[in-house]
């Protein structure tokens, strides 16, 4: 019973922080960490977070019902799914090369991941300071280039306390998009990204997993579903009003907070 509590915990974590610049990886391994929960090759982590993904899914069934409708017709529908999928490659070709690495050495150090966590607050507040001028407002006209590059700053999350979403709203950022069209491709591009991740984990640790750990899995997933729907539809909204700088000093508080606990409790 208390693993299944920690697993509804650290989904309900997953869910709430999945697709805020706070680096939802982070979150559960600390709370994970503290709480004593354990799961075979840390792939409880990977895998609940097909449950974020299915609330986006859910949020955006109509619309992307109609892009995948309006494909055979549609040059600017095609180009939008290119560009994903374009931004989506070198996740995936690092992620199957560094996996290992990520999940062996990475995910097991926790003390990286709260100085990861503060210094991308630290990221978060001056690039929220910078006056950008958008050139893009709309997803639709993000360039191959363009996403292949954001794809890369999505690669900087696979050091966890970094933040996916974070990475890559950043890069789009920088790159001319306004804050909701950075946000909106981020959701975008999390799909084949945590689909890819999700499958790759699953296989990786086929032959370690048993039914506990399925059923914890099951309570986590549906957990990170539930909580992510009311992230989701709330933050295209807070971000275009509200910036990124709250979630920044929640990084550097959770991050400090980790730290500490890290050196008094170990």
């Amino acid at each position: 019973m208390a693993d299944i509590f920690s697993a509804l915990i650290l989904g309900l974590i997953e869910g709430l922080t999945e697709f805020i610049p706070v680096s939802s990886t982070a979150h559960v391994l600390l709370a994970g960490h503290f709480l004593g929960f354990r799961s075979p090759g840390n792939t409880f982590v990977v895998l609940i977070q097909l449950g974020a993904i299915l609330a986006i899914l859910l949020v955006y069934f109509k619309r992307l019902l109609s892009l995948a409708l309006a494909l055979p017709s549609s040059a600017r529908a095609r180009h939008f799914v290119l560009a994903v999928l374009f931004g989506f490659l070198p996740a995936a070709v690092i992620g199957a090369i560094a996996h290992d690495f990520i999940k062996n050495v990475l995910f097991e150090t926790p003390m990286l991941i709260c100085v990861v966590l503060i210094l991308g607050g630290l990221v978060l507040l001056a690039v929220d300071k910078i006056q950008f001028k958008p050139k893009y407002h709309d997803v639709t006209e993000f360039s191959l280039p363009m996403a292949v590059k954001i794809g890369f700053f999505q690669c900087l999350a696979m050091i966890p306390g970094t933040s996916r979403s974070g990475a890559t709203i950043v890069g789009a950022l920088l790159m001319g998009a306004d804050k909701r069209s950075a946000a909106e491709f981020s959701f975008f591009l999390a799909m084949p990204t945590m689909v890819g991740a999700f499958a790759l984990d699953l296989y990786e640790n086929r032959n370690v997993l048993s039914f506990d750990d399925g059923m914890l899995i099951v309570v986590g997933f549906v957990a990170a579903f539930v909580s992510a729907l009311f992230v989701v539809r709330a933050l295209l909204n807070f971000v275009s009003i509200r910036g990124y700088a709250p979630f920044a000093w929640w990084r550097i508080f959770i991050g400090a907070a980790g730290l500490i606990g890290l050196t008094l409790f170990g």
